[in-house]
């Protein structure tokens, strides 16, 4: 009898569970009817199979398949205006450092099948929910550590020579350009939402020259993290969203109506002299002043504005996220989200 009761409990158990994962899945639409398989053109592969061979003719293949992004690599990303295409491919096809780099990411990235699948998965979100986004095509590059991603009218531009992992012998010989809590993002898991954000920000979603206070700059910034909920794979890290380490996030966590009374204190939520509020809206390796043994994390009034962002949505369920990233009343979201954290003690 015992034996029963407990197989019965056991199987309850179970059943609780894959109802409430289940629930957690259907809170996502259904793409599967949104045809999408995205290919990412393998420019740095291409680039590097035309060493030792006729200049000439390698410039006139790489123009002719990648065009308007061939034009930008040689005249604004590894070269200069006034230089030829011959005479870029030369001058790249003699440094040691470039062939060394090459190897080093061909080596990380012999394929990219797990970022196409990705990027394929959060584009086909992304054109749920608006439809007439016109997806880019993809190239992959490297550029000696230039540009990470890069948003043109008919591409974008994959940087792979910036995401070779935190510990790459490479980034510490960038250190005074690249600081090591920049580049410890460099990591393959931050391809996929580099992109969706960079998308957003620069496409979907342009910030307005009037959002000057720092309640607009954390709403703003709050609704890009949610849009990035909304659209990356479901096992997309936060930490890797906002570009946090884990103990961050979890400072954040703990320390959220903390960093919320700070702000009320100060009257900083509609401050909008630059100097003052800066701090909390720029990257760095921590929030200067705030924490202990540095222990803080950066872009504080990011994160608030993302919990803020969530607050509200979830106050408000009728809100669809087209009417939340079309809102452009900062104070509004604020208020209708009753965003009231609890201070640690």
């Amino acid at each position: 009898m015992n034996y029963n009761v407990k197989h019965l409990q056991i199987y309850l158990f179970f059943i609780c569970i894959i109802t409430i994962f289940s629930c957690k899945q259907d809170k996502r639409p259904d793409i599967s009817n949104i045809k999408l398989a995205i290919k990412v053109q393998r420019f740095d592969q291409d680039l590097y199979n035309g060493k030792n061979k006729n200049l000439l003719q390698t410039d006139f293949l790489l123009n002719n398949k990648y065009g308007n992004f061939y034009n930008d690599f040689i005249h604004k990303m590894v070269g200069t205006p006034e230089l030829k295409g011959t005479e870029v491919l030369s001058i790249l096809y003699k440094d040691q450092a470039y062939t060394d780099l090459n190897k080093e990411v061909d080596s990380v990235y012999p394929n990219l099948t797990k970022v196409e699948k990705d990027l394929s998965e959060s584009f086909k979100y992304i054109k749920h929910y608006y439809p007439n986004t016109k997806v880019p095509k993809f190239i992959s590059y490297l550029s000696g550590f230039a540009y990470q991603v890069i948003l043109a009218d008919d591409y974008m531009g994959i940087g792979l020579d910036m995401f070779l992992g935190a510990n790459s012998k490479f980034y510490p010989a960038i250190v005074q350009n690249v600081p090591m809590y920049a580049s410890r993002r460099f990591t393959p898991d931050y391809i996929v939402p580099r992109i969706n954000e960079v998308f957003a920000r620069e496409e979907l979603f342009l910030e307005r020259d009037e959002d000057q206070n720092l309640l607009s700059k954390m709403i703003y910034n709050g609704k890009i993290l949610y849009f990035l909920d909304q659209v990356l794979p479901e096992n997309t890290a936060d930490s890797v969203k906002i570009g946090y380490t884990s103990k961050q996030l979890e400072w954040c966590k703990n320390y959220e109506g903390n960093i919320w009374g700070l702000f009320l204190q100060n009257d900083l939520l509609y401050q909008s002299d630059l100097q003052k509020i800066q701090v909390f809206i720029t990257d760095g390796p921590f929030t200067l002043g705030i924490g202990n043994k540095k222990e803080s994390a950066p872009k504080l009034g990011f994160y608030v504005g993302w919990q803020i962002v969530k607050k509200y949505m979830s106050e408000n369920p009728e809100i669809t996220l087209q009417q939340l990233m079309a809102e452009t009343d900062a104070q509004k979201i604020l208020t209708k989200s009753k965003y009231k954290p609890k201070e640690s003690q």
